[in-house]
């Protein structure tokens, strides 16, 4: 994937203003249009009773993945929230470096497909995901929902 600078510095401004996104601990370690890598570093703390890392962390990861790929997409008058999300777990994860990937099916002018996948540091498949996503207008009164 050949990067685009002016996309990746707007993926890393969005998520540095977002507490939610940065406290996350993600990086974008590559963009272009319809196409992202993020990397997350999984904790110790970040596992469940079984002592492996979280699915439903690693369902965030591959969601903020496919989300931010529809992001590089859509433009910065419209706005994307998920409203279908389906996860598959090939194999554990481990606490460690991870990556994500998110990559752009279609975007119609209300509804956005992508699929995403998370990877160890070895480079193994550890989830396989497809997103469905709802794009609007990007509003501008401060009202939510």
């Amino acid at each position: 994937m050949d990067d685009d600078a002016t996309l990746v510095e707007d993926l890393r401004r969005r998520i540095a203003a977002s507490p939610f996104h940065a406290g996350f601990g993600i990086s974008v370690e590559h963009a272009a249009a319809g196409d992202v890598l993020l990397g997350w570093e999984a904790r110790p703390d970040h596992r469940n009773l079984q002592g492996l890392v979280h699915g439903g962390i690693l369902a965030t990861l591959v969601d903020i993945a496919m989300g931010l790929a529809i992001r590089t997409v859509v433009g910065p008058s419209r706005r994307h929230v998920t409203i279908d999300l389906g996860v598959h777990y090939l194999r554990p994860a481990r606490p460690g470096r991870l990556e994500a990937a998110g990559t752009v099916l279609r975007v119609g002018s209300q509804v956005g497909f992508a699929e995403g996948s998370v990877t160890d540091a070895t480079g193994r498949s550890l989830v396989r995901a497809s997103g469905t996503y709802s794009v609007t207008q990007e509003r501008t009164d401060g009202a939510t929902g």
